[in-house]
């Protein structure tokens, strides 16, 4: 039987991969594993303890808040001040940054993003949801309070993403530049055990995943491309929690696509919390992310928190092949970088 190896083993292990390894880094990483089992408890328990359904608002990004995304949310930033490697945070669910004060005045580095709960809707139908989040390092000096500046860089900047998929099981994948790992929550022992190593997307597959019913509010060469999937008898499987999707993709291959519509035309999702985040993840998995314009996404410039995005994103050959028909089939010129 072979060794079993922990979330914060592996971290200690790694440490010396990170561009700036003194342990901060490490304990940020081990403070966002203690927020996702908090949540993921609560998430097990929703219906038992009345956070299902609606809080009757809605977020800095227009979207109706649930409880449970509060909850998350709340946790999270709690467990962040916890170790004062961190700085500041933004957040999905908040219209601008907290900055969190220095614990036993420590110089804090990092800064971080995060979706605290990704298809949250979902979660009255029992539906899988997760965390997504981002970090980078702050370019601010670090004996002064974070500001927006350090939270408006490139997805190429990013020092390390991740995400968590609260499922049937739980699992914790992140990367820090230098390969992609996974993890499951062990429930027995209440520790994130290593699971999945040097994840590998497959150059193609055989899902493609977008929400059809929008079909006909999509640009004429986005319908050509399903068109085309459909021809081949893809699958289509559509969650509704990015999260969900994408964590398939990076496994068994395929594309996930959120293109401009109508009513967004600058797209739905967010650049800061979901886009740059998970495209850094496939991306280093030997995946591809780009907008539905043509843009790699992690090179787009960030110009406030609550910036929207398109997204086109997985496997290599599928994401080259959505180009092409972009690029045969578009009515306006697009990106040729």
């Amino acid at each position: 039987m072979s060794r079993i190896v922990t979330l914060d083993e592996f971290i200690i292990r790694r440490q010396k991969d990170f561009p700036y390894a003194s342990g901060e880094l490490t304990g940020l990483l081990r403070d966002i594993g203690v927020a996702a089992k908090i949540v993921n408890r609560e998430v097990n328990k929703a219906g038992l303890v009345n956070i299902l359904g609606e809080a009757r608002e809605e977020n800095a990004s227009g979207d109706t808040v649930q409880k449970l995304d509060l909850y998350a949310n709340e946790k999270l930033i709690d467990c962040l001040k916890n170790s004062g490697e961190c700085c500041g945070v933004a957040s999905e669910e908040l219209e601008d940054i907290i900055p969190i004060n220095s614990v036993a005045s420590k110089a804090s580095k990092y800064v971080v993003v995060f979706d605290p709960l990704d298809g949250s809707s979902n979660i009255d139908v029992n539906v899988s949801v997760g965390t997504i989040f981002g970090i980078y390092r702050r370019l601010s000096d670090a004996e002064s309070t974070v500001e927006v500046e350090d939270f408006l860089q490139r997805g190429i900047d990013l020092v390390a993403a991740g995400y968590v998929l609260y499922g049937t099981s739980t699992l914790l994948v992140y990367t820090t530049g230098r390969g992609v790992n996974g993890f499951t929550l062990d429930p027995t022992i209440g520790e994130f055990c290593l699971s999945h190593t040097d994840i590998q997307i497959p150059d193609r597959g055989n899902y493609y995943s977008v929400n059809q019913g929008y079909y006909l509010k999509f640009d004429v060469e986005m319908r050509r491309y399903i068109d085309h999937c459909s021809d081949l008898n893809l699958r289509l499987r559509y969650i509704g929690s990015m999260v969900s999707d994408i964590h398939r993709i990076l496994f068994q291959g395929g594309i996930f696509l959120y293109p401009n519509t109508r009513k967004y035309p600058q797209g739905k999702l967010r650049l800061v919390y979901e886009c740059n985040p998970l495209a850094y993840i496939v991306e280093q998995a030997g995946g591809k992310a780009i907008t539905c314009q043509l843009e790699r996404i992690l090179e787009l410039e960030v110009n406030h928190l609550h910036q929207r995005a398109t997204i086109a994103i997985g496997s290599p050959g599928m994401v080259d092949e959505m180009k092409a028909f972009v690029e045969r089939y578009s009515a306006i010129p697009v990106f040729n970088g």
